[in-house]
């Protein structure tokens, strides 16, 4: 039996059993020096086993459910959606995060909790995933990323609480919640739309070369509403913007960085989707062989060996869909937790990129960034 198995019920009546119990453990070890946690199962016989179970019983009564459900040895069931597969860098860092974050809030996996991930390569995929974590009898869905993925999980279940990470698109003007404060619905969340970011992108990128006011643009369909805050922003700054849209699957990378070099920019804004983060270590090589100055949204880009990123601090944001989620294993409704959104950002730079392609990364620059890999 291990550290995690055991269960600790916060009241007075459980701090008392638990007190009993431990001057019956600590009597036994006294007399037997080399017992260890792995050997509790073993003390049920050095004391009352009926009078412990009595004292458990009634320290339950006035529990949360969750923590009922622990003491009963219910398993809780999350079910994970998301788009891009094993090697999705957002779900790498997801993963670890979220499932550490609901540890701390009394959901162990494997002992109170089952975690099932349900990968979408795309539209017809994400319908299918979605129906079949339904009908695994799931607790609630996080549903974490583009619209289509929301769309997938909200269609298979109008009633299983839905916690999304909404990446990239408003689930209010798309109907998924009726406002922020008080969704209506199945669904609340945490939503990161990477288009009110575009403008202090393009600012960053022109403030780095600021002699040239040309930015490609590299997106595809499920980056449109970035491509269109970009222009929008692009028009404010009176940035000549280029776009380059790839459209068919799988994506030419390296077409697409020979347009962009053969159309005389020095500059490209990246913009995020799920099939571009698959592809963050071949997008960064190619700049490099082309000797372009990278603006992306997520860090794992720049780590991979892109210029710059500037965008949410996404540990926070998958920190709280934990917290949503175990609010809801204890009993909460969507419609009661308010969608909440990020308020933490960061600037990534790789100076070992920018020495690359020869470029002098100015002071102003290097002095605003939050991280810097050298």
């Amino acid at each position: 039996m291990r550290a995690s198995d055991l269960i600790v019920i916060p009241n007075e009546t459980s701090r008392r059993c638990l007190s009993r119990f431990c001057s019956a453990l600590s009597e036994y070890s006294n007399e037997n020096a080399s017992v260890g946690l792995w050997q509790i199962a073993d003390l049920w016989g050095a004391m009352r086993r009926r009078e412990f179970m009595t004292l458990l019983a009634d320290s339950a009564v006035g529990l949360p459910r969750a923590a009922r459900a622990e003491a009963d040895g219910q398993i809780r069931r999350i079910g994970i959606l998301a788009p891009g597969g094993p090697d999705n860098p957002a779900m790498v860092q997801f993963l670890p995060e979220f499932t550490a974050e609901l540890r701390k809030l009394g959901f162990s996996e494997g002992s109170t909790l089952i975690v099932e991930g349900r990968i979408d390569g795309g539209t017809s995929e994400a319908f299918t995933a979605a129906a079949d974590l339904i009908r695994s009898k799931v607790d609630v869905v996080v549903a974490f990323g583009p619209e289509i993925v929301l769309k997938a999980a909200v269609t298979a279940s109008q009633t299983i609480p839905i916690v999304m990470i909404a990446v990239n698109f408003d689930p209010v003007a798309t109907g998924y919640v009726s406002n922020i404060a008080r969704p209506d619905k199945n669904a609340t969340g945490v939503v990161y739309r990477a288009p009110e970011l575009a403008a202090k992108q393009l600012e960053i990128l022109v403030e780095t070369l600021p002699s040239d006011k040309r930015v490609a643009v590299l997106w595809a369909a499920a980056s449109a509403e970035q491509f269109d805050a970009a222009q929008r922003a692009a028009h404010s700054l009176r940035i000549e913007l280029r776009p380059h849209k790839i459209e068919r699957q799988p994506f030419d990378f390296d077409e697409a960085f020979q347009a962009i070099a053969n159309d005389g920019s020095r500059m490209v804004l990246v913009l995020s989707g799920p099939s571009f983060a698959t592809q963050r270590i071949l997008i960064a090589e190619l700049a490099t062989r082309h000797r372009l100055a990278t603006m992306f949204t997520f860090k794992y880009y720049v780590e991979a060996g892109g210029l710059m990123s500037y965008g949410i601090d996404t540990v926070p944001v998958y920190r709280r869909a934990a917290s949503l989620v175990a609010k809801i294993l204890r009993g909460a409704k969507p419609p009661e937790l308010p969608v909440e959104q990020p308020t933490t950002f960061e600037f990534a730079l790789n100076l070992k990129t920018a020495k690359a392609i020869g470029l002098a990364i100015p002071a102003s620059i290097l002095l605003r960034a939050d991280e810097v890999i050298e």
